[in-house]
Parts: C-alpha cells; sequence; structure tokens
C-alpha cells in the first residue's frame, strides 16, 4: 500500500509540476517583452507599441491566471501527499518560499492590477513603472523557487538534527547563494526568455506572412516585423546566456550529482577519455547491462565535463556501489535511464526548431524586407509548441534524474553527508492510496478543461491581431481630459 501511495503521488506531483511549467516560462519572459514594447511606446510615440503592447498583454494575462491556478495546487500536496518530506526540510524549503510569496508575488500580483486598470488612470510613466515592476517580482520570484528547488538537488546551510530527525538551518546566505541555484538561474531565466522571444517571433512571423500574402503588406511591414525583430534580438541573446550557462550548469552537476549525468550520457562503465553519446538503446528494465551505445563523439563528456578530454568519469555502475556502501544495499540508487537519456537530448531537439526559426527569418527579413515565404509560417507553428517542450522535458531531466533521492545528498559539506533523504521517505503515512486515485484523477480532469479553456482563448486571440486604431488612454493625452469627478473602472481588455 505504501509503494502504492508513493508511486500515485509521484505522478500527481509530477503531472501538476510539469503542466504548471508550461506557464511559468512564458510568464517571466513574456512579461519583459511586454514591459519593452510599452516603453517603446511612451518613449517614442509610436502607436505600433501600443498596438503590440495590448496584443501581448492579452496573451501575457492569460497565461499568467493559469500559471496561478495551477501553483497552488502544487504547494498544497507538499502538506498532504509529502507531509513526511515537508516535515523533514521545513526549517529550510519554507524559507525561500516564504520570500518568494511575501517580496515577489505580492508586488507581482498588487502591479499587475494596477497595470490591468490602469490605463487610463495613471500617467504613462507611471503606468510603464508598474508592467516593469511586474517583470522584476516575477523573476526575482523565480529565484526563490529556484533557491528552493537547487537546496532539494544540493543541500548546503543546514545540518541534521538527530533528535527531531529534521533538517535545520544554519547559515540562510548558504541557501541563497548555493552554487546550483546560481548556476540553475541563469539557465532558467535564459530558457524563459528565448521561450518569450520564440513565442513573439512566431506569432509576428505568422501573422506577416498571412498579411503579406493577402495582400496588406504595410501592416505587415509597420505592426508585426518590428516585434519579430524584437523577438529575434531577444531569442539570440537568450540562446548565447542559455548555452554558456547550461555548460557551467553541466559541469557542476557532474561534481554534485554525479549519477545523474552517467545516466544523462548513458555512461554504465567509468573509464577516461568519455565519448558523448548521440544514440543509445536499452530496454526498460533499467538495467545496465541492457544499455548499448551506438553513435559516439570520442572525449566530448571527458571534455564538457572537466574541459579535460582525457578526464576520467564515473559510471553508473561503480557510482550504485558507491552509494550502496556510503547509504544502504537493497536499494536502487540509479533514475530511469531511458527517461533520463532522452528528456537531456529532447531539451536539446526541441530547442532547434527555435533556431531554425530565427535563422530562417533572420534571413527573410535582412535588409528591411517582409517576407510570404510559406516556409516561414510552417517554421513559427513548429517552433511554438516546441519550445514549451524544451522547457518541459529540460525540467523533467532536472528532477527525474536526482531520483531516487528527493533531497539529494550533498558530497562536499565538510567532507560529510549531513543532509539527504529519500523520495520513499518522504511520502506521507496518512493519505492512502485511494486518497491519492482520487485527487488524481479530479486534478487530471480539471487541468483538461484548463488546458482546453487556455488554448481557446490564446488561439483567439492570438489570431484576432492586434488593434487596428488603438487610442493613447492614458490622461495624459488631451482628448481624455474630462469634468467627471468619478469615472468608473473598466477591465483593460
Amino acid at each position: 500500500m505504501a509503494a502504492d501511495a508513493l508511486d500515485l503521488a509521484r505522478w500527481q506531483f509530477g503531472i501538476t509540476t510539469v503542466y504548471h511549467f508550461i506557464f511559468v516560462p512564458l510568464t517571466i519572459g513574456l512579461s519583459t517583452l511586454v514591459a519593452i514594447m510599452q516603453t517603446l511606446w511612451v518613449r517614442r510615440g509610436d502607436k505600433r507599441w501600443l498596438r503590440l503592447t495590448k496584443f501581448f498583454g492579452k496573451l501575457l494575462l492569460i497565461n499568467f491566471a493559469i500559471g496561478i491556478a495551477t501553483g497552488i495546487v502544487q504547494e498544497f500536496q507538499f502538506g498532504m501527499n509529502w507531509s513526511e518530506y515537508s516535515r523533514f526540510v521545513g526549517d529550510v524549503f519554507g524559507a525561500p518560499l516564504a520570500m518568494e510569496a511575501l517580496v515577489a508575488f505580492f508586488v507581482e500580483s498588487t502591479f499587475l492590477g494596477l497595470w490591468i486598470f490602469g490605463w487610463d488612470k495613471l500617467p504613462k510613466r507611471v503606468h510603464l513603472a508598474t508592467i516593469w515592476l511586474v517583470a522584476a517580482a516575477s523573476t526575482v520570484s523565480a529565484y526563490f523557487i529556484l533557491t528552493a528547488n537547487s537546496w532539494m538537488q544540493h543541500p548546503v546551510g543546514a545540518t541534521f538534527d538527530a533528535q527531531t530527525g529534521r533538517a535545520e538551518m544554519t547559515d540562510l546566505a548558504k541557501v541563497l547563494t548555493n552554487p546550483t541555484v546560481l548556476a540553475a538561474f541563469p539557465h532558467t531565466i535564459g530558457a524563459a526568455f528565448l521561450t518569450a522571444g520564440t513565442f513573439v517571433a512566431a506569432v509576428c512571423a505568422w501573422w506577416m506572412v498571412k498579411l503579406v500574402r493577402a495582400g496588406d503588406a504595410t501592416k505587415a511591414r509597420d505592426v508585426y516585423r518590428p516585434g519579430l525583430q524584437l523577438g529575434l534580438v531577444v531569442m539570440v541573446i537568450s540562446a548565447l546566456v542559455v548555452g554558456i550557462s547550461g555548460d557551467l550548469q553541466g559541469k557542476l552537476l557532474f561534481q554534485q550529482q554525479p549519477m545523474k549525468m552517467a545516466a544523462a550520457e548513458g555512461l554504465m562503465d567509468s573509464g577516461s577519455h568519455v565519448s558523448m553519446t548521440l544514440l543509445a538503446i536499452g530496454d526498460f528494465s533499467n538495467n545496465p547491462n541492457s544499455v548499448h551505445r551506438y553513435v559516439e563523439i570520442p572525449g566530448l563528456t571527458s571534455f564538457l565535463a572537466t574541459n579535460n578530454w582525457n578526464a576520467h568519469l564515473y559510471g553508473v555502475r561503480d557510482l550504485q556501489q558507491q552509494d550502496v556502501t556510503k547509504y544502504g544495499a537493497g536499494i536502487d540508487y540509479i533514475p530511469n535511464l531511458a527517461v533520463t537519456f532522452w528528456s537531456f537530448r529532447l531539451m536539446i531537439g526541441f530547442a532547434a526548431f527555435a533556431g531554425l526559426l530565427a535563422l530562417l527569418a533572420l534571413w527573410l527579413t535582412r535588409r528591411g524586407r517582409i517576407s510570404g515565404n510559406p516556409w516561414l509560417s510552417r517554421a513559427a507553428v513548429w517552433a511554438l509548441p516546441t519550445i514549451f517542450l524544451a522547457s518541459t522535458t529540460g525540467w523533467i531531466f532536472t528532477e527525474l534524474g536526482r531520483q531516487p533521492w528527493v533531497v539529494a545528498p550533498n558530497p562536499n559539506p565538510e567532507g560529510v553527508d549531513m543532509v539527504w533523504q529519500l523520495t520513499a521517505r518522504g511520502v506521507s503515512h496518512q493519505v492512502g492510496p485511494v486518497s491519492v486515485v482520487i485527487s488524481l484523477v479530479v486534478f487530471t480532469l480539471l487541468y483538461g478543461v484548463l488546458a482546453v479553456a487556455w488554448y481557446r482563448l490564446m488561439h483567439r486571440y492570438t489570431i484576432g491581431g492586434v488593434e487596428d486604431d488603438p487610442v493613447d488612454p492614458s490622461p495624459d493625452n488631451p482628448a481624455n481630459r474630462t469634468d467627471e469627478a468619478d469615472k468608473p473602472l473598466s477591465f483593460a481588455y
């Protein structure tokens, strides 16, 4: 029964986490892009940027609302299905989550409300400041969430109290400056901006091609081409950030979680001058003996791990034996090999569609051109879902590669593994399989309904396009001045 409850609880948390994370990168990145668009309108008085601000602002609000609804459900599971985990790490894990709620989320929500309702109430620059505060708060929020998650990946600033059986914080500064979060934050934020940049570029490219082929080249050039160029600039910069930070993060993971990276590379046996595996095939028994590597690049994994082509790396078999010696026999310390190996590659493979869109769009719109090339429209349609899948598979790799640990051992806190917890020990003893099944079914059905609503709303407003002739709604506009003492608030959209 306990094993059944564990498996069900893991499925439920996995489903809610993956579903929630679909919306997070777009919200983080798009809030800043909308702020940039509105800044260009305020500074230049160019109404095409007002049109783009309103257009992508609608999509941001839809995405934000669904993200909030799914995130709240995720947090409740810590106290229900994973109460033993919460009891064990609550003193440490709760601190960054509380800081996220108090410092970031309240600011984000408050100023987003002011941005929504303040178009005709606040001066332009004050109203502009509200969306920049939303963008800043969403980024800070991400840092605190990643701090909590990075502590699960690499616990620092805490010690284990044998009397209470809990992890207790000893140094908040170490928790907030964990080397794991310092590596994960730029990678995650870079991925968020890559997602948002791809989203903006893909939508604008699709509209540009549609208008050119319909004979409305003026609107395509004046409105959607600038939006496409902004998206492409963000894509190029964020891709560089993702690549550089990903390399640094990979090197750190080879030190902190060597089992995860060995599984990701299909490295079953220890050795030097380790090749990078492009294709490996095995069965689903999670038996290292079933894994066969076929397409390899000699020495590349050793170089990526240490900057040394001949570096020695431990394989899955030896790491399993080391963990048995340190933490006890009878436990399979190997993560799911198939999921870990392929999620790592799918993360990169799905992101390649964004690269294809960027290359095609940069070429076809060079020197001020607009394009009605249908292949650009197709690349935009392909890039839209795949950039979300890239972020999702990256998150799956991060979490499943850590198994069977819910708090992975830190190999070097003064030479002793001070704090760690197996996933099997974190599940609640009070919530049985029946309760988890009921909530799992309800959540899955509810999330299915929300997914349909999210898609229909995003699709409806995307194909609706920008406003034809938006009016400057701010009180700075003399045409909007009125003698009315009270003007009722109206929802911005």
